[in-house]
């Protein structure tokens, strides 16, 4: 019973999907109850004794049409063949096949198999009372204009919600993806600036602290003058760890690895220094007490202004390394200018042993760990390389080759990453408003309309061929007065029969065993007496009567009669 149960239970989910609000409820419901009472009133009015199974039906198939939308335009054109009640039902299966049917192919398919059922239904009902060709013009014009409109209208709304849909869904999108940018750019100029302060406040302070250091092994000063520059060496010591934490919540925060290019927009309030600038820097360590050599090789060639930067930017990082790690040893800086790039090498041996510890004790160099990855990522920019290691000595080098045009150009006047996506989030945000926008959200209406259109003017067309199709039948189904006067009883029937008209079973089927009792053993044939145009209340039939393949009869009566 279970098994049943849920059987039962997914076959009702499957027939009536939801999701079934209160609206929508009383929608179904009401629409059902409609349907189904005037299906049951016109087929009362026709007087068809099948009304109740009609209204019945007409309100199943209404509420199923939602889940079978193909199912039940199927049923609904076959029955509309026959019943003239399935009318209404027919409009709302073809709005529900045109909104609900996503593929073209089976869209087509289903509507063209319901206009042939319909038209094969309707030509069994009418066979032998309306002309074949009558019967297709009929069920065409009566199909487009009952069940292609209300389709074309349907997929019009339908394909207008899903397009509506999915524009929103994408300006939602960018959206996100513009507060990402944003956010992205704030987290690289974060970057960017823990990376300036670890490059130039911690070369200064490396410098007070190597002054200083070199102040209290002087004997010239005093104990009180020594312990004073101790406790200026201990400041900086210290104010060198404070600003590792500071670099390091920075870095930690940042979840782009990739800092804002240098000389790029985000870099352009940082560009000192250059190439000409690492001579300044060789002389403010030497003015420390520092043994530094500096060293240019090969002819120099003008570099681009990010290239210069990122030069700069190393030679002071591995003098601030330098004087933290190797106290007291001499360094050496070489600038080589080579046909395709700069190298820029600063090395230095193992540092001595002081000779004169101070009472403190040696202070240990403070290191924030991101000097060396910061100077990576700095030449990876401008298209170049780092190189940092130990020496056979002991001792520690750094050498970086640095393309003189940078990556494909100078930074400076290329967008940054962030600068490129806020570019494209905004050349393609306005779309959802814009003209183009727009031009996608016409573009269901234009389909439809044109389908509306070519529905509209078939269905004209269908009109003047029905009304000249009538007159033409009517013609066949009338003997003008002057014709009946010239036919003489006695005549052969061949020759009667060549000079009437072919006849039309549609205007005369109600005629035939009417008038005055044709003679016995006859056959009789029945026509409109008068003109083509004189149907209507004064519309008398003409009654010719063969037997022995002679006209025997002639008679001409009030089609009342």
């Amino acid at each position: 019973m279970d098994a049943i149960a849920k059987a039962w239970s997914r076959a009702v989910r499957a027939a009536l999907p939801g999701p079934w609000r209160p609206w929508t409820v009383a929608r179904e419901a009401v629409g059902a109850l409609l349907v189904g009472a005037l299906a049951a009133l016109i087929e009362m009015v026709s007087h068809t004794c099948l009304w109740p199974v009609v209204g019945l039906g007409a309100a199943v198939l209404f509420l199923l049409r939602r889940a079978l939308p193909s199912s039940v335009l199927l049923l609904a054109a076959g029955a509309c063949g026959w019943f003239g009640g399935t009318l209404p039902l027919l409009v709302f299966a073809g709005w529900s096949a045109g909104a609900r049917v996503k593929r073209v192919g089976v869209l087509a398919g289903s509507f063209a198999g319901a206009f042939l059922l319909t038209t094969a239904v309707s030509a069994v009902k009418e066979a032998g009372s309306t002309p074949i060709k009558l019967t297709i013009g009929l069920s065409l014009g009566g199909f487009l204009l009952i069940a292609v409109l209300p389709a074309l209208w349907g997929r019009y709304r339908a394909q207008r919600r899903a397009l509506l849909d999915a524009l929103r869904e994408r300006n939602e999108q960018l959206l996100r993806e513009r507060a990402m940018v944003a956010h992205q750019a704030r987290l690289r100029e974060r970057h960017r600036i823990a990376q300036d302060m670890h490059d130039s406040l911690g070369h200064q302070l490396a410098l007070i602290s190597v002054h200083s250091g070199a102040l209290e092994v002087d004997r010239t000063l005093s104990d009180r003058q020594r312990e004073a520059v101790g406790v200026l060496r201990l400041a900086a010591v210290t104010a060198m760890r404070e600003l590792r934490e500071v670099v390091g919540v920075l870095h930690d925060e940042s979840s782009a690895r990739e800092p804002a290019p240098v000389g790029g927009p985000a870099g352009a309030t940082v560009r000192t220094g250059g190439t000409k600038g690492i001579e300044k820097l060789v002389e403010s360590s030497r003015a420390a007490g520092t043994t530094v050599s500096f060293g240019e090789d090969g002819e120099r060639r003008p570099a681009a202004a990010s290239v210069g930067q990122a030069a700069y930017r190393i030679v002071q990082e591995a003098l601030t390394n330098a004087h933290k790690h190797a106290p007291g040893a001499p360094i050496s800086v070489a600038l080589r200018y080579e046909p395709d790039a700069l190298v820029v090498e600063v090395a230095n041996p193992r540092a001595p042993e002081p000779a004169d510890v101070p009472a403190g004790g040696r202070v240990a160099a403070v290191s924030g760990g991101q000097g060396l990855t910061g100077l990576r990522e700095r030449a990876r920019l401008v298209g170049g390389m780092v190189h940092a290691g130990p020496t056979a000595e002991a001792g520690f080098r750094l050498a970086a080759v640095l393309p003189y045009q940078g990556a494909g150009g100078d930074p400076a006047a290329a967008p940054g990453a962030a600068g490129e996506e806020e570019a494209w989030v905004r050349d393609v945000l306005p779309e959802v408003g814009s003209g183009s926008g727009d031009r996608r959200r016409r573009s269901p209406a234009i389909g439809c309309a044109v389908g509306g259109v070519v529905v509209l003017l078939t269905v004209l067309g269908l009109l003047v061929w029905g009304v000249v199709a009538f007159i033409g039948a009517a013609g066949d189904a009338t003997v003008p007065r002057g014709l009946y006067d010239s036919l003489q009883e006695g005549t052969p029937e061949a020759e009667v029969g060549g000079r009437l008209p072919i006849g039309n079973s549609l205007f005369t089927q109600d005629y035939e065993g009417s008038g005055p009792t044709p003679p016995a053993g006859s056959s009789c044939r029945y026509f409109v007496y008068g003109t083509t145009g004189g149907l209507g209340s004064e519309e008398e039939v003409a009654r010719f009567c063969f037997k022995d393949g002679v006209l025997l009869e002639k008679q001409h009566y009030p089609a009342r009669s």
